[in-house]
């Protein structure tokens, strides 16, 4: 099935409900958004996309992504999202290797991609074209899909390399949503989506839900993350449901402290995309309260891996609670969860190894890239590169990427278990530790600090909470630690630095 069958239904049973907003402005009700989408999809038609094409979306989050990937969906096409700060270049690969001859693109992502891929037509939501668009002969409905058929072709970070296309299904797109009623958040029409992370990303995926539910969709006006403007939209609407990066959730509680803010109308802050430190989300659930759920899930399955749902981020009379606060929760009820080594063999509860994942919202491998997918997918098992332990209750803490791991003396050392450490001196803002080559040792622990507090300090805190093996042997403050599009850190920028 089709996954933009949801909106058609959610139009033919409530019309008039309201659907999408730019700012606090109405901009279509769910039969508008509909008859929006079909239009698209007409004149997809029109232009020669057939389904199974892939089409482009780089654009700053609007209403009009949302009108553009169920136009892309309705024609049986797969959608290409592009994350709208990257570079044209960028973009260009992308488009390249997913083949796609068409993007949708917004004011100021034109320019920044046209020419750099003279095969590939841009058509910008503010020109001539797409106002054709928009008075298109419709399509009846979305085009027949099979569950397997490819719908979102989603590019990795690439901080390694080039990024590579995950290939993601309709069926996988159903599962997860599926499955975020089950163990994640209940979505009800009278909520609201906030679309302050990129739709490229985890954001986007979760307007499938919201949809289903006949939700209201609401985009910033400044197309982004602005904190005022976050905190403005949700007590003007209440209800809020939004996608948020750990950076994210941290801003946040900063300057709703300075601003005076409580989060009035925030209704839940789904965290994830990279770490979230245990002290991090302690302030944030003290300042705002019980509003947050963390997920983890990588773009090879989407959003639904393992949920820590908002009672365990709260309980504190949990004997355990805080291990489990640091801990990204148990296996999502559509997927199975494991620890293994590299070959793939698994391993007992409580040890550590690399995180395997397997169920119906995994990926069926990289669009065009059969090695890379022979060395991810293995006997079924998605091979995550995450490292992590599974205990006796189910709780999965992840320590680090596989590659990130820093190997002492013989001894592992987990990165995230120093940040954690580090974090709790109220003076440190951020921190990432890399490992440094070194002669006798292999390597020796490296943090980079954000903030002013002493390294005699920071040496007495590990000191007083991790063996001796892993305190920091060099502590390096820098302004900003190097961060990608999505707001994780570039650890492979840190370790040039050393």
């Amino acid at each position: 099935m089709n996954i933009a069958v949801w909106l058609q239904r959610m139009a033919a049973a409530d019309a008039g409900r309201p659907a999408l907003f730019l700012g606090q402005e109405p901009v279509a009700d769910y039969s508008g958004f509909h008859a929006r989408a079909a239009s698209v999809a007409g004149w997809l038609q029109m232009q020669g996309v057939q389904p199974g094409d892939r089409v482009g979306i780089f654009m700053k989050n609007c209403p009009d992504y949302l009108i553009t990937l169920y136009g892309i969906w309705y024609a049986g096409a797969a959608a290409v999202p592009i994350n709208a700060k990257l570079h044209g270049k960028e973009a260009e690969f992308i488009l390249q290797n997913s083949g796609a001859n068409l993007v949708f693109t917004s004011p100021g992502r034109t320019e920044a991609v046209d020419g750099t891929a003279a095969e590939v037509r841009c058509v910008d939501i503010a020109g001539a074209e797409y106002a054709e668009a928009m008075q298109a002969v419709p399509v009846s409905g979305p085009a027949f899909r099979a569950p397997g058929d490819l719908a979102w072709l989603f590019y990795t970070s690439g901080t390694t390399g080039r990024p590579k296309g995950v290939m993601i299904t309709h069926r996988m797109l159903m599962t997860m949503a599926i499955a975020y009623f089950a163990d994640v958040d209940q979505v009800s029409a009278e909520d609201h989506a906030l679309y302050a992370a990129p739709m490229s990303h985890g954001a986007g995926i979760y307007a499938i839900q919201h949809v289903l539910a006949g939700a209201r969709h609401v985009c910033p006006v400044s197309g982004g993350f602005d904190e005022a403007e976050i905190f403005d939209l949700a007590a003007h609407f209440g209800r809020v449901h939004m996608f948020a990066a750990p950076t994210m959730v941290t801003r946040m509680t900063s300057q709703a402290k300075r601003l005076g803010r409580s989060g009035e109308g925030l209704r839940t802050v789904v965290y994830a995309g990279g770490p979230m430190y245990a002290a991090d989300i302690v302030e944030a659930e003290e300042h705002f309260g019980p509003k947050f759920v963390q997920v983890y899930g990588q773009g090879e399955c989407p959003m639904a891996i393992t949920a820590l749902p908002r009672h365990d981020v709260q309980d504190r009379n949990h004997p355990r609670w805080r291990e489990r606060l640091a801990s990204v929760g148990r296996a999502q009820s559509a997927v199975e969860v494991r620890i293994g080594t590299p070959a793939g063999e698994f391993l007992p509860v409580g040890s550590h190894g690399e995180i395997m994942v397997r169920g119906d919202a995994v990926m069926p491998g990289y669009w065009n890239n059969p090695e890379a997918t022979a060395k991810t997918l293995v006997d079924g098992w998605l091979m995550t590169g995450d490292m992590g332990v599974l205990d006796a209750d189910g709780y999965l803490t992840l320590q680090d990427r596989s590659k990130d791991m820093i190997i002492t003396g013989g001894s592992n050392v987990y990165p995230r278990e120093v940040e954690e450490v580090l974090l709790l001196h109220p003076q440190v803002r951020e921190v990432s530790v890399v490992g440094r080559s070194h002669a006798d040792w292999g390597e020796e622990v490296v943090a980079f600090v954000v903030g002013d507090a002493r390294e005699a300090e920071l040496d007495d805190l590990c000191n007083s909470r991790i063996a001796r093996f892993k305190r920091p042997k060099a502590y390096i403050r820098i302004e900003t630690l190097p961060k990608n599009n999505y707001g994780k850190v570039l650890k492979t920028e840190l370790r040039k630095m050393v």
